[in-house]
């Protein structure tokens, strides 16, 4: 199975290390999603723009972990999008985004500049 991601599980990034086992295929960019900063990780929400990432193959127990750390209390919601590398779940965020800081440029690597 694959997975998109677009921020702190990102190459480098603050939670990487969640992706030890994952294979890299290739970056990706989603359209009409906007990106949001939430601090100190970012979330997408449906939306004129665009959303830039990451697409991993992954086992079950990884995804696993990553519901664990992203699902639980209903922060985020897994959805399946499509890429060139086939079908990769997408973490959706689902909270309200009103007050936040929108990263125009929809690549997290980015946020200093908002």
């Amino acid at each position: 199975m694959r997975i998109f991601v677009y921020g702190s599980l990102r190459r480098k990034q603050g939670n990487s290390h969640w992706m030890t086992n994952a294979q890299w295929l290739g970056d990706h960019t989603v359209e009409n999603y906007q990106l949001f900063s939430i601090g100190h990780y970012p979330g997408a929400v449906p939306g004129e723009g665009q959303v830039l990432g990451e697409v991993y193959r992954i086992d079950a127990s990884t995804l696993a972990e990553l519901d664990a750390l992203r699902t639980t209390g209903g922060e985020y919601r897994r959805q399946l999008i499509q890429t060139p590398y086939g079908s990769a779940w997408m973490y959706v965020y689902q909270r309200p985004v009103e007050g936040l800081t929108r990263i125009e440029s929809g690549n997290w690597l980015d946020r200093e500049q908002y």
